[in-house]
């Protein structure tokens, strides 16, 4: 038999290429996206050098286009995609009477209206086949907004609200979908440039403030596993110093 297909869509460096990681491990045929399709290059080198097989593609998520050719391919060339995990950004601080319209509305196209085109296509395929997985990478801003940050938090909820609706939908049809709140700091060079611009040494920080991207792509294959008879809607990961 044929592994299993996973696409990434908004494989980055931390937690996409982590999620990509793990299920190569696991035995998937791993596909993965984002706009520049080249910085892919070390995350397929690494999965192949440690012995699973990985596709890259360069994929603008926010365009419809480019979206369909993305899932056309890998249906066709490579095999059904049996989950789909949508890990689009868009964590950008912006006090709002600096929020141009250029700015809102790129958030929210990457944040939501990207994950509108990814989660549509899936199920375009899915839901003929009765089965599959689409997984969707929210934050604390999908539940609460926070000063300077309105345009990402209207993009993440916004995502919440449709990873909601086609859960409703879908799941009837076989098709688990599922929404995971990453409610904490992830351990990136982007997180830690905060830190330093703040004035504090991100290698001083106590244990467990930020999250391991390793430790978040585990949630996600720990989903995959549910059975239909316990499936999990939403999913809030968080270190157990992060106050909430």
């Amino acid at each position: 038999m044929s592994a299993p297909v996973a696409l990434v869509v908004g494989a980055g460096d931390y937690i996409g290429s982590a999620i990509a990681r793990k299920f190569a491990r696991e035995g998937f045929t791993v596909c993965v996206g984002r706009r520049n399709g080249d910085k892919l290059a070390p995350l397929v080198a690494a999965i192949e050098a440690g012995g699973g097989t990985a596709h890259a593609f360069t994929m603008d998520a926010r365009l419809e286009e480019s979206t369909e050719d993305v899932f056309a391919k890998i249906e066709q060339d490579i095999g059904p995609l049996d989950v789909v995990i949508f890990n689009v950004g868009g964590n950008v601080h912006f006090p709002i009477l600096d929020t141009t319209a250029r700015v809102f509305r790129k958030v929210w196209e990457m944040a939501c209206f990207a994950g509108f085109f990814s989660g549509r296509e899936a199920a375009r395929y899915m839901v003929p086949r009765g089965k599959g997985k689409i997984f969707f990478t929210g934050a604390s801003a999908s539940i609460r907004g926070k000063s300077g940050f309105a345009a990402f938090a209207a993009g993440k909820a916004g995502l919440r609200m449709l990873a909601q609706s086609m859960a409703r939908e879908l799941g009837p049809k076989g098709i688990h979908v599922a929404h995971l709140v990453i409610d904490a700091g992830v351990d990136t060079e982007f997180v830690r440039e905060i830190y330093r611009a703040r004035g504090r040494d991100p290698d001083e920080l106590p244990e467990n403030t930020l999250m391991n991207p390793e430790s978040i792509a585990e949630a996600y294959w720990y989903l995959y596993n549910q059975t239909p008879d316990a499936w999990t809607f939403e999913l809030d990961v968080r270190p157990f110093a992060e106050t909430w």
